[in-house]
């Protein structure tokens, strides 16, 4: 067991708030804290402290892997550290982006490292060969775009806004009504001539402010336009934002992001469990690298984006279950004094506190035990058996999917 040090990424779109009030620091903070890391990301890995030297979870894990991963994840996994969780505190929209499936990235990887597209290269778009599918729990009220539209409601929504230039994109979303005709749809926009593209936007953001204010089934949606526009103005993104279902996610619900589904989060705060990967292809609402080429060809229309309720598995823990072998993502709540004793297989976890505090101890090492504050987390190897946390609180505990 080992309490970790973890990496808060100051990206723009972040929240000078919520991370540091969860780590009990100054708030508001210097500048805009984006996501909390915990776990082994080349990029940014965890730390740790053993036998007083300090070193990162990453070097731990390749020092031997079998003994960190259990020789079951180890082998699934070629002896890395198969996910990454986060806490996401959004308090501007990110990117319109979709990940790649396992085949897409490792293909996509080779191909941008036989071109000799620097890693760190602004235009690099497959940063490592692994997929990236996600689920994000809401910690509060969490806005999201997610997944295409019906085709009936996009074109719905298009039409209600009234500007004479969507008129065409709807008649051939009525005409071709399916999802196929909403990707054929987002890729006519993300393509539109580029000298008349920022009025289109212009244009979509002033109907949309006038009709936010009439109520109706859209009408969310066409708010959240003009408040994304803020950040983002005169970005064709914001046009196709409505071929996208809108929804808020309530907290303690999940939502569930496979390889190929277009998405972007807008606002809220949530812990989010996804493949060790960093492999994002944008195409709007960014100052980032767009490559939408490529979006529209690894865009799977059909892809569902649902929100997922936990189930619960044990007295205290609740499990979201989804496909991916990368990672598991469970809830754990400890009533005043409860002790809890915390899942595994024999594969590795990390183990975050959102709220209360608990002590864990480990039935493998009789002598050890520490308390797991709020916005702190730990790394249970898959050496550690008989894990019992003991307090009260919400933990949130992130292991293999395998």
């Amino acid at each position: 067991m080992d309490l970790l040090g973890n990496t808060v990424q100051p990206y723009a779109w972040g929240s000078r708030t919520a991370i540091a009030e969860l780590l009990g620091e100054p708030s508001p903070s210097a500048g805009p804290q984006a996501e909390l890391w915990m776990g082994a990301h080349p990029s940014a890995p965890s730390v740790l402290t053993r036998d007083g030297v300090t070193g990162t979870l990453t070097a731990a894990i390749a020092a031997n892997p079998s003994l960190e991963l259990g020789v079951r994840v180890a082998a699934r996994f070629g002896g890395r550290l198969p996910f990454l969780l986060k806490v996401l505190a959004a308090e501007k929209a990110l990117s319109m982006q979709l990940h790649p499936t396992r085949e897409q990235a490792e293909a996509g990887f080779a191909r941008e490292e036989r071109s000799g597209v620097p890693r760190n290269a602004r235009e690099r778009v497959y940063v490592d060969d692994w997929p990236k599918p996600e689920i994000l729990c809401a910690l509060t009220p969490f806005e999201v775009l997610a997944g295409l539209r019906p085709a009936e409601q996009a074109a719905e929504a298009l039409e209600g806004l009234g500007v004479p230039e969507l008129k065409e994109l709807v008649g051939a979303l009525r005409a071709t009504p399916t999802p196929r005709g909403v990707a054929d749809a987002l890729t006519h926009l993300l393509t539109w001539p580029a000298d008349s593209r920022e009025a289109l936007a212009a244009k979509v953001v002033d109907a949309a402010a006038v009709e936010s204010g009439k109520g109706g089934p859209y009408a969310a949606a066409y708010d959240a336009i003009v408040r994304v526009s803020a950040d983002h103005p005169r970005d064709i993104g914001l046009v196709c934002s409505l071929l996208m279902n809108h929804r808020v996610v309530e907290p303690g619900e999940a939502l569930y992001m496979d390889a190929g589904g277009v998405h972007a989060y807008i606002s809220g705060v949530g812990v989010e469990l996804m493949a060790n990967s960093d492999n994002v292809i944008r195409a709007g609402l960014t100052p980032k690298h767009i490559d939408v080429p490529e979006l529209t060809r690894v865009l799977v229309p059909e892809v569902e984006v649902p929100v997922i309720t936990a189930v619960q598995t044990a007295p205290g823990v609740e499990v979201f279950d989804t496909p991916a072998p990368e990672f598991r993502l469970s809830r754990l709540t400890l009533a005043e004094g409860a002790t809890l004793t915390v899942p595994g297989d024999g594969g590795p976890r990390v183990l975050f506190c959102a709220a209360g505090e608990a002590s864990v101890s480990c039935g493998t090492e009789p002598d050890g035990h520490f308390v797991l504050a709020r916005g702190q987390s730990c790394f249970l190897s898959a050496a550690d058996s008989n894990v019992l946390l003991t307090g009260s609180g919400r933990f949130f505990l992130a292991e293999a999917g395998i």
